[in-house]
């Protein structure tokens, strides 16, 4: 089978397109040899940020010449984006293969979607000569498959109410379930300024050092320049106490300099973490400040506060809860626009929709809905009901995103921006769009009265 076979096969074996648990997942990795890897592992778990923080630590290391393997999810475009070697994102035959080895151990074990792209990441990984790995946490931590494979260090980011149907409906149940990427005596490190006591209480039982943002290490815009951060560690705990002229993230938003704190953090750490076993071959990772600078200014992440740039500004976000519509917020009051701002959203049934669209409503002034392709989406009604129930008034339901989406960019005026956001669904399928329409794009109207038809 080729690639798209393979993952349409995977999307129907198994019953539950989630199913949180580690017996499967282990059970095949101890047959394909995989336990424990030879490399040292960074998990990364989180609300918000946690992907942000990968890429930074992937670009930093990069920058610094190690070779880096990435594990990330969702993806946007292409499915190889979830696994990065040294840079370039693995080739389908490379994942055929993986997914091939999977299949031959598996017998009669049903594996969910997610649990095979992890086994086949770090398959991936295990064939290539690499420093060190970095893994995303898909959902929680404490059953999600990522957590077969023991963190040398964990990092933990921001927490904040999301998935409340398996990790709990409160920051302390939560948090609990992301503290389980830890390991007894291994660091860990949360960027989270308000950590909650269950992750803090898990460390101690753990006696894993933690360290955590406001009492370990602190970040600030440097007082004399503003395009310059500073990155400051407990002096009492560090020889060296921090950073004073580091060039912002280029990823776009003030909350990205919280991720790069922890981020900075876990690379303070990285020669602290124990040897796997008497027969370890130890590095001494190397992380001089020339290369966290470079780090900083070349990461990219798509869909991270996106903009398009154009006589209509797009910008696309993923984000998909309060947190993040708080974050997005942020950035659209930092960025502001001379005409009106249109909401592009789609979301899955399953997320907080009233919080998120509470959150951001004085950010918006006309909103355009539609439902994703995709089984949890949300649907149009449900949008409306609750865009309605905050006292929305510009609401335009459509039969797709891509018609929303198309049908905005020919009725926005010069100087509007469409801000796409609610799902990972929904910058994927306007990214898609995007690329379609990169050659015909149409010219928006010049200001003035406007009138739009829905589908």
């Amino acid at each position: 089978m080729n690639l798209n076979q393979w993952l349409n096969w995977q999307t129907s074996l198994h019953p539950h397109k989630i199913e949180l648990g580690l017996t499967r997942c282990r059970t095949i990795a101890q047959r394909l040899n995989l336990l424990p890897p030879p490399f040292p592992i960074i998990s990364v778990a989180g609300t918000n940020g946690k992907g942000s923080s990968v890429v930074l630590l992937d670009a930093i290391l990069s920058a610094a010449g190690y070779r880096v393997g990435r594990y990330t999810s969702p993806h946007l475009l292409r499915y190889n984006e979830r696994i990065c070697v040294a840079g370039i994102d693995a080739s389908d035959e490379k994942i055929c293969q993986a997914f091939e080895l999977i299949e031959k151990v598996r017998n009669d074990i049903s594996l969910t979607f997610f649990e095979f792209g992890t086994l086949a990441a770090m398959l991936v990984f295990m064939h290539t000569d690499l420093d060190l790995v970095v893994l995303e946490v898909g959902l929680g931590g404490r059953l999600d498959a990522v957590n077969i494979f023991d963190a040398d260090i964990a990092l933990v980011t921001a927490i904040d109410i999301d998935h409340v149907e398996w990790l709990g409906s409160d920051r302390e149940s939560i948090g609990f379930e992301k503290a389980c990427i830890f390991r007894a005596r291994h660091p860990a490190v949360c960027s989270d300024p308000n950590p909650p006591q269950s992750l803090i209480k898990h460390a101690e039982q753990l006696q894993a050092p933690l360290y955590y943002l406001g009492r370990d290490f602190i970040y600030k815009k440097n007082t004399k320049n503003r395009d310059k951060m500073q990155f400051i560690k407990n002096p009492s705990l560090f020889k060296n106490i921090g950073f004073f002229h580091l060039p912002l993230p280029s990823l776009p938003g003030d909350f990205q300099l919280q991720n790069a704190a922890g981020v900075l953090m876990v690379l303070e750490l990285l020669n602290k973490i124990p040897p796997r076993s008497l027969l370890s071959k130890q590095k001494n990772f190397v992380v001089p400040e020339s290369a966290i600078s470079q780090g900083l200014v070349n990461v990219t992440i798509p869909g991270r506060f996106q903009v398009l740039p154009g006589r209509v500004t797009r910008i696309l976000d993923v984000a998909h809860n309060p947190l993040g519509a708080q974050a997005l917020k942020e950035s659209l009051r930092q960025h502001p626009c001379q005409g009106e701002t249109h909401a592009v959203v789609g979301m899955l049934k399953d997320k907080d929709i009233a919080g998120v669209f509470t959150m951001i409503q004085n950010s918006i002034t006309h909103w355009h809905v539609a439902a994703l392709n995709a089984p949890r989406s949300a649907t149009v009604q449900c949008l409306m009901d609750n865009l309605m129930a905050i006292g929305a008034k510009s609401i335009h339901s459509y039969s797709s995103m891509t018609a929303a989406y198309t049908h905005l960019l020919s009725y926005a005026q010069e100087g509007d921006r469409i801000i796409v956001f609610g799902s990972f669904y929904t910058v994927a399928e306007v990214l898609q769009v995007e690329t379609m329409l990169s050659v015909t794009r149409p010219e928006p109207r010049q200001r003035g009265a406007w009138t739009l038809q829905c589908d």
